[in-house]
């Protein structure tokens, strides 16, 4: 396919973010193209858990939920203090209702409503439920022959390549060995991901941020969007007025109205990360290898700024590193299994840090709070049973084998809580009182040290068929299993400064015209915090659509 000459709007990454902005941008009569430079369409939120953080959507209105605006703001107030003053914010409540209707109205997104998913914390003005949606899950033969250009789940992470999505989905398979329901459940649909990987040559059960992306990406094809991979921008135009296009190699682009940078933040640059990070030490992220701060540094060309002073510069997450066959490692985000009953974990020390069943942020922000003067790594140890029924990292749960995992050493073990210490290099009294005490009050159902199980949020990351408390019990039977994890992130919060309609601003607050940045290329509006699951891609795609909207109101102007 040739390069056209000129377009309406250039967005540069295929991203939830991107592809919002796209559609949008093309429903309103806008000529659209959509720059990836890989092969693969998607990005981090193909990869993702698909939540948006969008308080006061539609669905949550038709469930009874009429919560005013005051509400999500009292409790961002509670978590990030005077940004929330940011005009960033009162754009992002004010239109996120409007964004989820759009697309549920106008295209292939179909949501489904996060009424029991609670924020992270209980902080003042903090909601049980109601605030959040996800993709309905998606028929991927529905893309037919673009179906092979969506990034598939991460392998590490899914089950064979197949998505399995959080709640009702995911329980089935912990239960498909215990209940006949679950069996049958978890019997159909392996069997279906089995005869459409030999027919397609991959899954079609899209769940998850890949069913958001598929849904996003038959929409943008739909509404005649143009989208070209496995192209690389070289540069942005501009003159003295505004940015003007793009250049790829020797071809330049026009963009009559502007160019939107949404290429997934800095996850993988080493040269930003050493700027932005202060943790210091080796990070691995889970998000893909390719986003490395090509759209921050594209804008910063033209006189765009960073936005510093952030709490967190990006979304940490537990990590273990999982030796593959191509003498690669694999990043294996823990994002459930350590708010399961029968795990816990311990630092370098031997000893509880962090209430394991709080969001993995707050989980890495206590291993660095914690031991700042040390390498930073952790692990997460199980007994038999809860490796049995949850699995651990990137162990799957009974009936799937374990041996592989303790032969190329990703999963230690030991017949005694001594032995696993050893195993794993910590103090063996340390580890052998820790477990004690944790299990000495797990019993019960409390933990007096970091009040795990007491919240909505870390009820949920435990097992609902589990008494009296659905994140607690004891360690109570070898062997022991650990494995070591690492810092990684999801994403980057750290971006260029933006206003209120996404346009990057300069360093005297002037935006610049004709270049809007979206998703981990705009400086998250929160900070650096992260109250709530989702708020990644909530924003990304709520200004997507402002972006969009912004750029259609203004092109009379252009003219």
């Amino acid at each position: 396919m040739s390069l056209p000459n000129s377009v309406d709007v250039i967005v540069i990454g295929s991203g939830a973010a991107g592809l919002s902005c796209a559609v949008t941008a093309a429903h309103h009569n806008l000529s659209t193209l959509v720059i990836e430079k890989t092969g693969l369409i998607g990005g981090t939120s193909a990869w993702s858990g698909g939540w948006l953080w969008a308080p006061r959507n539609p669905l949550a209105r038709r469930d009874g939920n009429m919560e005013p605006i005051s509400a999500p703001m009292e409790y961002l107030r509670s978590e990030i203090g005077n940004r929330a003053n940011d005009p960033r914010i009162a754009s992002f409540l004010v239109n996120a209702p409007g964004m989820v209707e759009f697309f549920q109205e106008n295209t292939h997104v179909e949501w489904i409503s996060g009424t029991n998913i609670p924020d992270f914390h209980q902080s003042i003005g903090a909601a049980d439920g109601a605030r959040s949606v996800c993709p309905a899950p998606y028929d991927g033969r529905k893309l037919g022959p673009w179906l092979e250009k969506l990034r598939p789940p991460l392998d590490i992470l899914s089950l064979a390549g197949m998505g399995i999505s959080a709640g009702a989905d995911l329980q089935h398979f912990f239960n498909a060995t215990t209940k006949l329901r679950s069996f049958l459940y978890v019997a159909r649909r392996l069997g279906r991901h089995m005869h459409d990987v030999m027919r397609y040559g991959r899954g079609t059960q899209l769940r998850n941020g890949n069913a958001l992306v598929a849904r996003l990406l038959k929409s943008a094809l739909d509404k005649g969007v143009n989208i070209m991979t496995d192209l690389s921008i070289d540069g942005i135009m501009s003159d003295d007025h505004r940015v003007t296009g793009v250049i790829i190699g020797t071809h330049s682009i026009r963009a009559n109205c502007a160019v939107v940078l949404a290429t997934g933040g800095f996850p993988h640059g080493k040269v930003l990360q050493s700027i932005y990070f202060d943790h210091g030490g080796q990070h691995y992220s889970a998000a893909p290898r390719d986003n490395i701060g090509d759209g921050i540094k594209l804008g910063q060309h033209v006189g765009g700024q960073m936005e510093t002073g952030f709490v967190n510069s990006g979304a940490w997450a537990p990590v273990s590193l999982v030796p593959q066959e191509n003498g690669k490692v694999g990043h294996y985000p823990h994002l459930i299994d350590r708010g399961k009953p029968g795990i816990i974990a311990v630092g370098p020390d031997g000893k509880r840090f962090v209430n394991e069943a709080n969001s993995y942020h707050d989980f890495m922000s206590a291993l660095f709070a914690t031991y700042p003067s040390e390498r930073h790594s952790a692990w997460i140890i199980a007994d038999a049973s809860a490796l049995r029924r949850y699995g651990l990292g990137w162990v799957k749960p009974f009936p799937f084998p374990h041996n592989h995992a303790l032969k190329i050493g990703y999963l230690k073990h030991g017949q005694t809580v001594q032995d696993l210490a050893k195993r794993c290099n910590l103090p063996g009294p340390a580890l052998t009182d820790t477990i004690a005490r944790w299990n000495d009050h797990a019993k019960d159902g409390h933990d007096p040290d970091f009040g795990r199980g007491a919240s909505a949020y870390n009820r949920m990351m435990g097992d609902p068929d589990h008494r009296p408390n659905p994140s607690l019990r004891p360690l109570a039977h070898g062997p022991f299993y650990a494995v070591q994890i690492h810092p990684g992130s999801l994403g980057t919060f750290a971006g260029l400064q933006t206003n209120e309609y996404a346009q990057v601003i300069k360093s005297d607050g002037a935006e610049i015209s004709g270049l809007y940045a979206i998703g981990n290329d705009m400086a998250s509006i929160f900070g650096g915090n992260y109250p709530s699951g989702g708020i990644t891609l909530g924003p990304a795609m709520t200004f997507g659509y402002i972006a969009a909207r912004h750029i259609a109101q203004t092109k009379d102007n252009l003219k």
